[in-house]
């Protein structure tokens, strides 16, 4: 099984301050500087459960560019970069409150400017299962690149998944814009978010959101990550079920879909597994949660629940 995402590769500015911000003053808190992207995370992670991974977007030239395909490449992603002298490498920074909730606010970098003509076609032929974000459909570019992408890979066979990215954005793109864009996707998984799941449904309870999505989307498998509720899963055909979320406290949430998501398609492309898939994914999302970041190293109880799962982690 070769995995590819295609889409963004950022960093990550991190800032979580010990005391609220006033305007024109001056705090302490605790900051990072580390390797992002919704796509690249996600990578990282299906990677990391030992799948074979590849990635694709655009990056800045320059050393930012440069150490953030090498950071990638150091988990086992093989890289296939676009570069570009347009644009910067993309940065986002994420705003981190008490509770280890996030707020976002992401740069327009060289990962916007991604167009069809630049697409590695025989890396996507080669592909056996494609991932895309919503950070890739909600401007043009890169929205043709990232529909091109799909269609090329369910004409070479592969199976395609699609993370619908933000709420705010789906909202501020109009919810039946947005529908429509994922109407053009044949996506054979849908991993949205509660909040996302909402604003495509206009349903509110969890059951009924994963009820509409089945209904509008009947061929896809749909896994709604609902956070300390743990996950819901609709595979076609059959009954919905839950998986548990874990206890582990919220340090920041900054990437938990991302590594769930990751998690969970590494597993079940291989095992066809729902259940253990989704039991494993909620694992690594809450090891995630309890850390600042959403590339942060791995460590001995993350590698024993990896192991505990049957899945041997790379090295990094």
């Amino acid at each position: 099984m070769n995995f590819l995402a295609v889409g963004d590769l950022a960093w990550d500015v991190l800032a979580k301050p010990d005391t609220p911000l006033q305007s024109g003053g001056d705090t302490t808190g605790q900051l990072e500087l580390l390797g992002g992207g919704s796509a690249a995370n996600l990578a990282t992670w299906a990677a990391r459960c030992g799948l074979p991974t590849s990635f694709v977007g655009k990056v800045g030239f320059g050393r930012f560019g440069e150490f953030a395909v090498s950071d990638l490449e150091s988990e086992g992603v093989a890289v296939h970069p676009i570069w570009t002298s347009e644009r910067r490498t993309g940065v986002v920074l994420a705003l981190i409150d008490r509770s280890g909730q996030r707020s976002m606010l992401s740069g327009q970098g060289a990962d916007f400017l991604l167009t069809p003509d630049e697409l590695p076609l025989k890396v996507i032929q080669n592909s056996q299962h494609l991932h895309l974000t919503a950070w890739s459909l909600f401007t043009n570019p890169p929205r043709e690149a990232a529909l091109e992408a799909a269609k090329i890979a369910k004409e070479s066979g592969a199976t395609v998944s699609l993370d619908p990215g933000s709420f705010q954005m789906i909202m501020q793109t109009g919810r039946n814009t947005f529908l429509s864009l994922m109407d053009t996707l044949e996506f054979d998984y849908l991993l949205p978010n509660r909040d996302e799941a909402q604003a495509l449904s206009g349903e509110s309870a969890p059951l009924e959101m994963l009820g509409w999505l089945q209904a509008h989307y009947p061929k896809a498998c749909i896994v709604l990550k609902l956070d300390h509720e743990g996950v819901l899963v609709g595979e076609p055909g059959r009954e919905a079920l839950h998986v548990a979320a874990t206890t582990d406290a919220v340090v920041d949430a900054t990437g938990a879909g991302d590594a769930f998501g990751g998690a969970f398609l590494s597993h079940f492309l291989r095992s066809g597994d729902a259940k253990a898939a989704a039991t494993l994914a909620v694992q690594v999302a809450g090891w995630v949660i309890g850390r600042f970041g959403a590339r942060v190293g791995m460590d001995d109880e993350i590698r024993a629940r990896l192991e505990h799962y049957g899945l041997a982690p790379i090295s990094v």
